[in-house]
């Protein structure tokens, strides 16, 4: 044993010696060496070096730069870090304090700033715009005005901005850019303004940079544009097109559109293909690009909050595919924009090919989670959502085979179904269940954990599996008239909800009321829940791969993303469940009336 740890000691003082600490800290100077004592003082200096198994060290202070990484690692062991010093506060803004207000009539103050002061890239000329985006009549801007960190409202004229407290607009001519804001009773002079001035806070000019850790930082302020899936997705933090980033531990938000995409490059296509067949020729281009596991995805998006965003908390259209989103908190997404389009919500993926997006809590969103296209082999597993406006879940044209397990879906909507191929498992469903078949748009299914095209097909709706949930709202007897055949077994009808008119082993109490409670306390969430002594008597079977078959279209199983078995066989809190006869929802065990639970730390 001595010996071993004689190696091991050797080995680890070997190994920091290739690896290489650069440092950043307001007080110092790009013209350093960027050592702890003599540190750079923007992060974009500390790029141009960082080399393959380096660590950029951010220390505390408030940085205002666009970092845009020349290079990336080379494995998941030689990767580059970005991360925020240990216990100190770093934020990172795309926007810049504008002074010099001047006091106009009506509470009304304006400001006139050269074009050269934004560089290459104005915000306040830049209009919102891009496939399948719905400008709503008038134009918006990419840029943004903040009073003490809170964005104002954009409107489009002058008069609107004296009757609407809080709201902005904006001119430009050739040589001057005129913002005028209206500020209520706060005086613009005493307060802090900051405006958009930069399209991205973290994000690669080119694809293919790859293994990027960032962590720990606060970033805020990005004039993004909207990130349609035929088009570069460019959002305040972004891995553009490249494999195995890591983006963890940070605070994301007040995004014009986005806040982390894991997006297409430009060169498969830019907004010039707005239909369902134009999206199949951008996947197409896309596959004989190198849209492969080998080289595009595995992105791990963890522990972050997301919130403030216009349009999206996080999307990306084949560039997160084989990724994993975990326990992010994502919340404020698209409230109260005066534009609108499709792709709106806290996640919003295309083709999701073999990815995780597990114990995320989203709310006061558009959408919760929206699974649009090539939805295969995907999880969505021990997800917490509720108060969003629309659906909790979304699933678009998808041929399946997909899982959706564990979750907790409180919203008026629950599920909005408009795939085939789904497995629905121990979910608590407390709202609306919609489904509607979709025979106009030919989507793709792959080859089973590929990116391979197998074929193209409609969706005929069903092909189905509702097993071991609890439905306290709307039920499954949506699915009656389903062109394709269903699996429903072990489900709870509680509050109304209608049963599958062939299910055999069900606990049917329509007049229980659950009263459904969420309590949201320091941080904390509870869920409070009353269930009927019945659900204990029920005889359930434990889900596996073998249960649930195969999806119709694709003719593939219901596996984990390795190709291994799947068991349904933990809850939401990873307790493991009774195998020989599995309690009905999200909830390894629940036989108690009144029950209040921790459902987020």
């Amino acid at each position: 044993m001595k010996a071993f740890g004689i190696a091991l000691t050797i080995a680890l003082t070997s190994s920091s010696l290739y690896a290489r600490e650069y440092h950043v800290a307001t007080t110092g100077r790009d013209r350093n060496k960027g050592s702890k004592v003599n540190p750079f003082k923007t992060i974009s200096a500390a790029t141009l070096l960082a080399q393959p198994g380096d660590c950029i060290i951010v220390h505390e202070g408030t940085y205002r730069e666009r970092i845009n990484p020349p290079r990336g690692g080379t494995s998941n062991k030689e990767r580059i870090t970005y991360r925020a010093a240990k216990g100190e506060e770093v934020v990172i803004k795309g926007s810049e304090v504008i002074t010099g207000w001047q006091k106009q009539t009506n509470g009304i103050w304006r400001v006139t700033i050269p074009n050269h002061f934004f560089g290459d890239y104005n915000p306040y000329k830049d209009v919102i715009s891009g496939d399948w985006f719905h400008r709503r009549g008038r134009d918006h801007h990419t840029g943004e005005v903040y009073l003490n960190g809170k964005a104002l409202f954009e409107d489009v004229s002058l008069d609107r901005v004296e009757q609407r407290p809080l709201s902005w607009c904006c001119q430009v001519d050739d040589k001057e850019t005129r913002i005028w804001a209206n500020y209520a009773d706060s005086d613009p002079r005493k307060e802090l303004i900051e405006i958009n001035a930069r399209p991205a806070v973290f994000y690669p000019g080119n694809p293919g940079r790859n293994y990027i850790t960032v962590s720990g930082f606060t970033m805020r302020h990005a004039a993004t544009q909207w990130a349609a899936p035929t088009a570069e997705q460019i959002a305040l933090v972004g891995t553009h097109w490249s494999k195995g980033w890591i983006i963890e531990n940070n605070v994301i938000s007040d995004s014009k559109c986005v806040g982390v995409t894991l997006g297409k490059d430009r060169e498969s296509g830019h907004n010039n293909a707005q239909s369902a067949g134009g999206y199949n020729e951008v996947v197409k281009l896309a596959l004989e690009a190198g849209w492969s596991k080998d080289k595009i995805g595995s992105h791990i998006v963890r522990n972050n909050t997301i919130h403030d965003c216009g349009a999206a908390g996080i999307c990306g259209s084949m560039g997160g595919a084989f990724s994993k989103i975990t326990g992010n908190h994502i919340y404020n997404i698209h409230i109260n924009k005066p534009f609108s389009g499709a792709e709106m919500a806290g996640i919003k993926l295309h083709a999701p090919i073999d990815t995780l997006i597990k114990n995320n809590r989203i709310h006061n969103s558009d959408r919760g989670i929206w699974m649009d296209w090539m939805m295969q082999g995907t999880r969505v597993s021990a997800n917490l959502c509720y108060r969003n406006r629309r659906q909790d879940l979304f699933v678009e044209v998808n041929h399946g085979p997909f899982v959706v397990d564990n979750n907790i879906l409180l919203s008026e909507t629950s599920l909005y179904d408009q795939s085939q191929g789904g497995a629905y498992l121990h979910n608590l469903f407390s709202g609306r269940i919609e489904s509607l078949p979709e025979e106009g748009r030919k989507t793709p299914y792959h080859k089973a954990h590929s990116t391979e095209i197998a074929g193209l097909g409609s969706i005929s709706g069903g092909d189905n599996r509702f097993l071991n949930n609890i439905l306290a709202g709307h039920g499954t007897s949506i699915y009656n008239r389903a062109n394709l055949p269903m699996l429903v077994n072990g489900n709870v009808y509680l509050n109304g909800a209608k049963a599958f008119l062939d299910e055999k082993n069900l606990v049917n109490k329509p007049g229980f009321n659950p009263n459904i409670k969420l309590v949201e306390e320091n941080g904390m969430v509870y869920l409070n829940i009353s269930l009927p002594e019945a659900i204990a008597d029920q005889q359930n079977q434990l889900v596996t791969t073998e249960l649930l078959g195969k999806a119709r279209m694709a003719n593939v199983g219901f596996e984990n993303a390795d190709g291994s078995p799947l068991i349904i066989d933990s809850d939401y809190f990873g307790t493991k469940r009774n195998r020989t006869n599995p309690t009905a929802g999200p909830f390894a065990s629940l036989e108690k009336d009144g029950i209040v639970l921790k459902v987020w730390r």
